[in-house]
């Protein structure tokens, strides 16, 4: 080691020690808390999309959807599983790519190790008042070097892989830890390029220039500020990153091409302003379109096969664009302060809490010092990184989503961890400045503390190793479902894992369940008429005149606000197809809707309610309401529900959690309604049975508990009236 220049060090295989180690360590991690089963939002899509080599929703995820079926062939758990240890692996990756690109960061920065005349004198000096010889000892020497370089590299990477968020997803079937990784894949090879360009190409410890390396300063010695003529070695990680680029447009598009800026002013630090006038922007450019045209280029191809899933229906270039646009969101951007200011503080709210305990910022404190300490000493990366915050910021703040908006912060994340890196070599930096070395080494070692801290932080929330919550919910929802019932939802949370219970695991392939949002959908009737083709064939003359509206609409939904004519007509066409759904369906089987129906009296589809409402009763069947035409008193089954994860504690949830947002209330409101429906008809024994559930569930219920107590002195009513 000793004679090596930090860059020349780092070239050698020690960081590829440090990225193993840290992928060994993350995914040892994620196994342990990985979800045992599908969990909730979209992966029992996600995964039934996989399964079938089918698409999925916008814009479609191609190149995850071809990666996480070569997971399902996996002969290893459940489908579930398998493509849940994809996610895994996925975010491992991330981790320890991350690492090397903090050492590609810190080989070329101030910061890595390079000391300055004045530093050494500053070290010679302290040696000799220790009673040391002139200048530092070797071994101190070899010591302080491993300290400045293996402890921040080491804290950038086990932050990214102990964050909340990536963590979070990398125990279920999501798209977000392929997306970080590819991020981090394309961080890597842009600045081992730009490393490569800096160093003339020695990046193998020898002090010449590798033999690809001809630079123009060397042709003209005139014209020092004028770039490389020719790169061929450094330009391969270009050329590289440019296909990455390409390639990670199929999986969340959005976020990867939110990093273009942050790439060009790393490029324009690097080379300057006339690389973008030169065949080599074109060559780059070239390189990421063959990859983002190759990894679309499948979705036509798979919608054509007309799999399972199928979404969007891509075979026509219209559909296509429609699709990889992500045309049906485009309503959620809504660009205004008001929403912007609150997107802002919930940003805030999860980037205090996603490296660690909020009251703690020890993690967001090191990335603070490390954007400063980059900003005095080397300006390119300080940009790359602020531009990478910036951009993904702008975006996100005008996107209201709820599920996974944290997901969109990811290259947030992924920046404050390598700044952080960067805080922490400043750090131990300041500390070997004034402290003798064994107590510099033991503080220097310390900082592994902060991503320590992380782990134990987000351990609760994340280990989802008894996360049965989506397979108990739709279990519970099926088992009051009599055979060949039909269940009408707007719950995407009932919804998506159904879809994997269904089609998947083949279990109650009897009963008939449709969303009533993706009705909205033309593509979704070619699904219905091959999963569920009696209904479809029943109500043909009313699916026929809303498909012909909606496809109209579909061409042109600006015609339909415009027209009132128009918007009437095709709403009314929407209703009446439902409504024979459930007239055709209930002379057979009964008819079943979810809570978001059945209590929907002013919201999307306010009309169907009232119009149900009008023609039915409601009765509270377990987590559903059952459609029945008799006004009379049915008495509501006693379901044997499945609560693991909810309130047994195996399970940690934060407020805004898509539990405790969507999931739990559900529960609490139907423990609620049913024995509100056993009160009004006298049932109160039964009533407070039900109240007390729903008040274990949430104890803060003020309705259940008002209701419990208006029982409760009914009954003390009645047995004071009753005849001794």
């Amino acid at each position: 080691m000793t004679g090596e220049s930090p860059a020349e060090n780092w070239s050698s295989w020690r960081p590829l020690v440090l990225a193993l180690a840290v992928f060994i360590v993350s995914f040892a991690l994620y196994a342990l808390t990985l979800a045992p089963a599908v969990t909730l939002v979209d992966s029992g899509e996600l995964i039934l999309a996989a399964r079938s080599l089918g698409v999925a929703h916008p814009p479609g995820f191609p190149l995850y959807v071809l990666l996480a079926h070569l997971a399902t062939l996996i002969p290893i758990g459940n489908i579930a599983v398998r493509v849940n240890f994809a996610s895994a692996t996925f975010a491992a990756l991330a981790a320890s790519t991350l690492t090397l690109a903090a050492v590609e960061a810190m080989a070329t920065t101030g910061l890595a190790g390079h000391s300055t005349k004045n530093q050494k004198r500053s070290a010679d000096r302290r040696s000799r008042k220790r009673g040391g010889a002139q200048g530092q000892p070797q071994d101190e020497r070899v010591h302080s070097h491993w300290l400045i370089t293996i402890i921040p590299v080491l804290v950038a990477g086990l932050l990214l892989a102990f964050s909340r968020t990536l963590w979070a997803y990398a125990t279920l079937a999501e798209v977000y830890t392929l997306n970080t990784f590819l991020i981090a894949c394309i961080c890597f090879l842009m600045l081992r390029w730009r490393r490569m360009i800096e160093t003339g190409g020695r990046l193998n410890g020898t002090g010449r220039r590798g033999d690809a390396a001809t630079r123009r300063e060397d042709l003209d010695p005139e014209s020092s500020l004028r770039r490389p003529i020719v790169q061929s070695r450094g330009d391969a990680f270009l050329y590289s990153a440019a296909l990455v680029f390409g390639l990670a447009l199929g999986v969340h598009h959005v976020t990867v091409g939110l990093m273009l800026p942050a790439f060009a002013a790393l490029v324009l630090a690097t080379e300057g302003i006339w690389f973008f006038t030169s065949k080599r922007l074109l060559y780059a450019a070239l390189f990421a379109f063959a990859g983002l045209f190759a990894v679309y280029a499948y979705l036509p191809i798979a919608a054509s096969r007309n799999p399972v899933m199928n979404w969007g229906d891509t075979r026509t270039f219209e559909r296509l664009w429609w699709h990889i646009t992500g045309k049906q969101y485009q309503v959620f951007l809504t660009y205004s302060l008001r929403t912007a200011v609150k997107q802002f503080g919930d940003f805030v709210k999860l980037a205090a809490r996603e490296f660690g305990p909020w009251w703690l910022p020890a993690a967001p404190a090191l990335a603070i010092a490390g954007m400063v300490a980059l900003y005095k000493k080397n300006r390119a990366v300080f940009w790359f990184l602020a531009l990478v915050i910036i951009a993904d910021l702008a975006y996100s703040l005008g996107y209201e989503i709820a599920e996974d908006k944290d997901a969109y912060y990811l290259p947030v994340f992924v920046a404050m961890a390598i700044a952080a890196g960067f805080g922490a070599k400043w750090l131990i930096q300041k500390v070997m400045s004034t402290l003798p070395f064994p107590g510099a080494a033991c503080s220097a070692v310390a900082i592994l503390l902060v991503p320590i801290l992380a782990l134990s932080a987000n351990l609760p929330y994340n280990n989802r190793s008894h996360y049965y919550i989506a397979q108990d919910y739709t279990k519970n929802i099926l088992s009051t479902i009599e055979p060949g019932g039909m269940l009408l939802t707007r719950d995407w949370q009932v919804y998506s894992p159904m879809l994997y219970v269904r089609e998947i695991e083949h279990q109650r392939e009897d009963a008939v369940v449709i969303d009533v949002n993706q009705l909205r959908r033309s593509w979704y009737y070619e699904y219905l008429a091959r999963a569920y083709p009696a209904t479809i064939e029943q109500a043909r003359d009313k699916v026929d005149a809303f498909l012909e509206d909606l496809r109209h609409w579909e061409q042109d939904a600006d015609l339909y606000q415009q027209d009132l004519t128009l918007n009437q007509r095709i709403n009314s066409r929407f209703y009446e197809m439902i409504l024979a759904f459930v007239t055709n369906q209930i002379k057979s089987a009964p008819v079943y809707v979810t809570l978001d129906i059945a209590a929907n009296r002013d919201g999307t589809d306010s009309e169907l309610t009232k119009s149900l409402g009008a023609a039915y009763q409601f009765i509270p069947q377990g987590l559903v309401f059952q459609l029945l035409t008799s006004r009379e008193f049915q008495p509501p089954v006693e379901p044997q529900l499945s609560l693991r994860g909810l309130g047994d504690g195996t399970v940690r949830f934060e407020d805004d959690d898509v539990v405790k947002l969507k999931v739990l209330p559900v529960y609490v409101t139907m423990f609620y309604n049913r024995g509100r429906y056993l009160a009004v008809n006298g049932r109160h024994e039964q009533a407070i049975n039900s109240f007390k559930e729903a008040l274990d569930m949430d104890q803060g219920f003020t309705l259940a508990q008002k209701a419990l107590n208006e029982s409760l002195a009914n009954l003390r009513k009645a047995k004071e009236n009753k005849p001794q």
